[in-house]
């Protein structure tokens, strides 16, 4: 690892800046530290130490915090506002972006399939709201 990296992670404020971040976007997910800290598969106890910046998380640790909490590594470390994306969910975009590399029979695979979950869905929220109709008038 590069020495000054290794000096700039070691140093109080970055830890105690990239702990301001953690627990910012934690909270706009509305979630307490024990159900990030179980996503993450950590205890919440490490979590905690992260964002009150006692410590920082191993890279594997990282990875996860930034998926779960749909950004990128180099925001919580940095706070570099993440490149836009299409798309708020970084899995959902990263596949997208493979698909991309498909043959043109396999992308409309990929569509249809979409396509056909979307219709399950609109046709299962049309079905609840009928039932809810239903109810209120009976």
């Amino acid at each position: 690892m590069n020495q000054d990296l290794l000096l700039t992670m070691q140093n109080e404020d970055f830890r105690k800046a990239f702990g301001v971040r953690l627990k910012n976007l934690r909270k706009q997910k509305r979630w307490p530290q024990k159900e990030l800290a179980a996503k993450v598969g950590i205890r919440f106890q490490q979590l905690n130490k992260y964002e009150s910046g006692l410590n920082l998380p191993p890279a594997e640790i990282l990875i996860k915090l930034a998926d779960a909490l749909v950004t990128t590594v180099d925001f919580l470390l940095t706070g570099n506002p993440a490149e836009k994306t299409p798309l708020g969910n970084i899995r959902l975009f990263t596949r997208f972006k493979a698909v991309e590399d498909f043959e043109c029979a396999d992308q409309e695979t990929v569509i249809s399939l979409i396509d056909a979950m979307i219709a399950k869905r609109q046709m299962q929220t049309t079905l609840v709201s009928l039932d809810d109709q239903t109810a209120a008038s009976g």
